[in-house]
């Protein structure tokens, strides 16, 4: 087996790697800020158990390689935009952030640290199981029991990019713990509603129906104009039994709402909805007007956040509390492509 000093030595086997964030994870627990995506630079100091000049010494020996990889020094509108979310001083003018594979590349660079050591040897470990693993040169039909490993595989990675980062914020944070254990609380059903997911997944294969369809869903929405995403969203409720589904168009007289309907046992829904960018999160702000103009003005029994992108964790914290059922975009996939909203039922 190649020994691990060899990936401090060879830039080319770093970047085949660099993909492997996961092995982080598999170390000791990595703490997020709340877009659960980048560290700061003290978070990965305090990951790999040295001083932040130490890591400053790596950044200015290893830069243009770091950046690459995620590196960032936030300022501007972007770092506002990470004030919003919470846990950066408001007086902070500049940030400096790293993506999980800036994280994964330090420990790939860092010689004197046994944490890195050991992100390091689980990466060779991984590698040698990849190209020591028997190749089949006829067309692979993969069994049930491969499938359920690769979903397990999958549900792995949402406990560590959702979970575990809510854990490492909640720790960490010494007052508002139950606003923390509202949005852990939502997270958790987060999970539960991919777990129906890869049950309908699964299903469909076993129909021999084709899945191409279901891993696009979210790349069509994607393209989608945002009459286009009220008129799919709206079509979501009929299918699942809504009747009077009325869209407003962004039109006078929708009072803060998007669509209004009602459910199969006569409940009123009021529905907001949001064709946002990907790496854009809702907003505590956005979600407060929303849980006033469906809760206040329409007085609506349902009430539904539907967005493309993620939610701060303040957001979910008031949707919680104000009866909001905040539908994310991995619940949006889900629900488009057929599984129906467990408040709707």
């Amino acid at each position: 087996m190649i020994n691990e000093t060899v990936l401090l030595e060879s830039k080319t086997l770093r970047t085949s790697v660099l993909e492997r964030t996961e092995v982080l994870d598999r170390v000791k627990v990595l703490s997020l800020l709340p877009d659960g995506l980048h560290v700061t630079t003290a978070m990965v100091a305090a990951y790999y158990e040295v001083t932040q000049v130490v890591i400053r010494a790596l950044l200015f020996d290893h830069r243009e390689e770091l950046e690459s990889n995620g590196y960032r020094v936030l300022t501007g509108t972007e770092l506002s935009y990470f004030k919003q979310l919470g846990d950066i001083p408001s007086q902070a003018s500049s940030l400096a952030v790293f993506h999980r594979r800036a994280v994964l590349n330090v420990g790939m660079l860092l010689r004197d640290s046994e944490v890195a050591r050991q992100v390091r040897n689980h990466l060779l470990d991984a590698e040698a199981e990849v190209h020591t693993r028997p190749v089949d040169n006829l067309i692979h039909k993969p069994s049930w029991d491969e499938l359920d490993e690769r979903i397990d595989n999958r549900i792995t990675d949402v406990l560590g990019k959702t979970v575990v980062p809510m854990l490492n914020v909640l720790i960490e944070t010494s007052g508002e713990q139950r606003h923390e254990l509202i949005s852990l609380r939502e997270d958790v059903r987060q999970i539960q509603q991919r777990l129906i997911e890869h049950d309908l997944q699964l299903s469909r294969l076993q129909r021999g129906q084709d899945t191409k369809a279901l891993t696009g869903v979210i790349g069509t929405i994607d393209a989608m104009h945002w009459r286009e995403f009220q008129q799919h969203v709206a079509g979501l409720l009929r299918r699942d039994g809504c009747t009077g589904v009325e869209v407003y168009g962004g039109h006078g007289g929708d009072r803060g709402v998007d669509i209004s309907a009602k459910t199969a046992d006569g409940r009123s829904v009021a529905v907001q909805c949001k064709n946002f960018a990907p790496f854009r999160h809702v907003l505590s702000g956005e979600m407060q007007k929303f849980l006033g103009a469906s809760k206040v003005l329409h007085q609506a029994d349902v009430a539904l956040y539907v967005a493309t992108c993620a939610f701060t964790r303040e957001s979910l914290a008031i949707a919680a509390q104000g009866g909001v059922t905040a539908v994310h975009r991995g619940l949006l996939e889900a629900w488009s492509a057929g599984v129906r909203l467990q408040v709707l039922r």
